[in-house]
């Protein structure tokens, strides 16, 4: 049997810890009673505190405490309700005098404090969540009086001669088109629809709003707010917030607005993605009531109005947006998790024997063949290492992502809700395993096969074949359409990456910024990619001839493009955010990704102008930009170095047990920042030696990264919990306005 508190701290929300009930502090209080009774005494003092612990049941408005003996009952405690605030307070007053110790009034007063505290937050939520269904359920009821009109006037359109009718003819763009804005009678059920909004206080803007005295329109104003999502609706965004001023100008000329079928549609998928949230809220709430009556003995009395209130959410959201098909809307409100299958876990197993085996092979035969000798002809070290070490630097940070999940996982940080994934469809880390794995084996095969193919006097435009064959297939994979290998993960990862390009375009959510942080710690695998599209593009690989690729012009200035673009793209987000939120942090970490670009461009003009005024540059530079970055990882982004706190230099709260790890961290984190001293050393090694130490390089940056991300992900779930932050917030599409405003 396991222990309640082992059973409280595997299923209490991690968000909302803090919130919960301190059962292991009222244990110690408990042993405190026992431990402070005299020997002869043991026996009489053990049954009061078993009346404490035992049988404390809520009855109303009171908690009674009852004891058993053999003659008769008798009443301990009385818990009185004293009005707070914001909330009722409860004080338990202890009845028998004999009872009035240091140790049971100490208990009794934590008991209080502690239950003080959770109904304190359970009210709290409950009048959030109630608010937040309040206006769900007027959203909802604007969106089906939107849709009645629509509905009548497309009738409408239909039935009424053509010279009746006005209607606008769109461009090609389908989400620019607009439904028939043909005036409606008084008799009209739209109209009926409109005038009962009306009637409500509420008004559309551009629609004829009934004036009030002096000639004001009445108390609110409705608008469909409808947030842009792509370049095209941003312009169009714009259009519309420009228009709407120029409506709501009592200067200009009200020409209407459109009901337009495509904003429509966006809403009720706003309001369903809304009404998600909202359940799975009220699911949370549930749970922190169940485990906090357990830990009280029936703590709160209103954990029925709870499972009412998420009942009827459960109905309105399976009557509106399931077509009255429970079993589809169960689908939405309590998306069922695939259990890991011992088959991945096989198959991991599988391929990364086989990987390991590979890789022994092509071990043996490169050295057999002497493959990298100093005697070697150039071009297989040139040719093999930019394609293949592509492969391998994008499988080693794929592994790392897996120990990420691993340890996330491990450590409960709820890295689907930080990032906003579908629980349903978000990677495990077998799952990660296994496509690392996979990964690997076919990159190390496709190696061997390279390597005998060219020891066996293949011709090299066969032979050098075989990588690009290896990139097709691959982004066949990436790009492919029907669901298989992880269709949603693929897509996820498409999309955030679109996003990242289009900066600042797009809105910036955790999973994009967190994605182009390690894009900027990729830049040798984007320079490889820049030799490989060169090499295989341009056809080169027929002739052979790669010097091209490495040694013109444009490949030197698309080098300091390369380099430059993943800090660009994380800039663009710091000044969206900035734009978006008004926080100015979001501006100093811009300055951060400008210095970076800046030594990085310093580096690399020293690389290809050894003079002694670009070293003295790009000492300057780095070292600017590397105390730049060290102090945002220790103090931003994983929130240590606090003075204060009462973990030395680290911060109140911490997820692992040893505070050595952080430190140990700290450390890491500085030697591997350093890594760019290795450009101003200038070693003179060999072709292989060189190739070997710039994979060794791109590599620790790589694990530098990983190593970043648990703490980056830690601090984040930190600052959830403080707020108590379980449950995302979903914009809704109807926005109301003061109409003085």
């Amino acid at each position: 049997m396991v222990k309640f508190s082992k059973e409280l701290e595997a299923q209490l929300i991690p968000e909302w810890k803090e919130a919960f009930v301190n059962y292991w502090q009222l244990k110690k209080n408990i042993k405190k009673i026992k431990l402070c009774r005299n020997p002869p005494q043991i026996k009489e003092k053990h049954d009061f505190g078993f009346c404490v612990l035992d049988p404390i049941r809520y009855t109303g408005s009171k908690i009674v405490s009852r004891f058993r003996s053999d003659e008769d009952r008798h009443e301990i405690i009385q818990v009185r309700r004293e009005r707070g605030d914001e909330d009722e307070l409860y004080r338990t007053h202890l009845i028998h005098s004999s009872s009035e110790s240091n140790e049971v009034k100490e208990f009794f007063e934590r008991l209080d404090e502690e239950l003080n505290k959770v109904n304190h937050f359970y009210t709290t939520k409950e009048r959030e969540f109630l608010e937040r269904g309040e206006i769900l359920d007027k959203q909802l009821q604007i969106l089906l009086d939107l849709k009645q009109i629509l509905h009548d006037r497309r009738r409408k359109s239909f039935t009424c001669p053509r010279s009746n009718s006005s209607s606008v003819r769109g461009s090609d763009d389908s989400e620019s088109v607009t439904e028939s804005v043909e005036p409606l009678s008084d008799s009209s059920p739209a109209n009926d629809v409109i005038v009962a909004l009306e009637r409500n206080g509420l008004n559309f803007i551009g629609s004829g709003r009934p004036k009030g005295k002096k000639g004001k329109p009445k108390t609110m104003a409705m608008r469909i707010d409808i947030p842009a999502t792509t370049p095209t609706r941003v312009i169009t965004a714009v259009t519309s917030m420009l228009w709407e001023d120029l409506v709501n100008d009592p200067k200009k000329d009200n020409s209407g607005d459109f009901i337009n079928r495509k904003k429509i549609q966006r809403a009720e998928k706003m309001i369903r993605g809304a009404f998600v949230e909202l359940y799975r809220g009220l699911g949370l709430l549930k749970t922190y009531s169940s485990l906090n009556m357990v830990a009280f003995t029936k703590i709160l009395k209103k954990f029925d109005k709870v499972v009412r209130l998420a009942d009827e959410v459960e109905t309105r959201f399976t009557t509106h947006f399931a077509n009255s098909d429970r079993k589809k809307a169960m689908k939405y409100l309590r998306p069922q998790q695939h259990r890991a299958s011992h088959m991945v876990t096989f198959l991991v197993g599988l391929f990364t024997g086989c990987f390991v085996t590979l890789f022994s092979v092509y071990a043996i035969l490169a050295h057999l063949a002497g493959m990298f000798s100093a005697t070697t002809e150039a071009g297989y070290i040139e040719t093999v290492y930019p394609v293949f070490s592509m492969f391998v630097l994008l499988s080693l940070h794929i592994f790392l992502y897996g120990c990420n999940l691993f340890m996330w996982r491990s450590t409960r940080i709820n890295y689907n809700f930080i990032f906003e994934f579908s629980p349903s469809t978000a990677l495990k880390y077998r799952d990660v395993f296994l496509i690392c794995t996979s990964f690997m084996t076919m990159v190390v095969g496709a190696m061997v096969i390279h390597l005998l193919l060219r020891s066996s006097g293949f011709a090299p435009r066969h032979v050098d074949a075989i990588p690009g064959v290896l990139i097709l297939l691959f982004t066949f994979l990436l790009i492919c359409p029907f669901n298989v290998f992880y269709r949603s993960s693929r897509y996820c990862f498409l999309r955030v990456i679109r996003n990242i390009i289009c900066s600042p375009l797009y809105k910036v959510w955790m999973v994009d910024f967190f994605m182009a942080d390690q894009l900027t710690s990729q830049i040798p695998l984007l320079r490889h990619m820049e030799f490989t599209a060169c090499y295989f593009i341009a056809g080169h690989f027929k002739t052979h001839q790669y010097q091209t690729c490495t040694s013109s012009k444009l490949y030197k200035e698309l080098a300091y493009v390369i380099s430059f673009l993943p800090y660009y793209w994380r800039a663009m987000q710091c000044a969206r955010r900035w734009f978006d939120e008004g926080d100015i942090n979001h501006v100093a970490n811009l300055g951060k990704y400008v210095s970076a670009m800046l030594a990085a461009g310093v580096r690399l003009t020293y690389a290809m102008q050894p003079t002694p005024l670009w070293l003295a540059l790009v000492i300057v530079t780095s070292s600017i930009a590397t105390v730049y970055q060290l102090y945002w990882d220790f103090v931003k982004d994983w929130g240590l170095l606090n003075p204060k706190s009462k973990n030395p230099w680290l911060r109140d709260e911490l997820i692992l047990k040893h505070n050595s790890i952080y430190y140990a961290s700290i450390a890491l984190n500085f030697l591997l920042r350093l890594a760019w001293v290795e450009t101003v050393m200038h070693l003179n090694v060999g072709r292989v030696e060189y190739r070997l130490l710039d994979f060794f390089l791109a590599s620790l940056e790589i694990i530098r990264r990983g190593h970043w991300n648990f703490y980056r992900l830690e601090n984040e779930h930190l600052n959830n919990v403080g707020k108590f932050r379980a449950v995302k917030t979903v914009p809704l599409p109807f926005r109301e306005t003061d109409a003085d405003d």
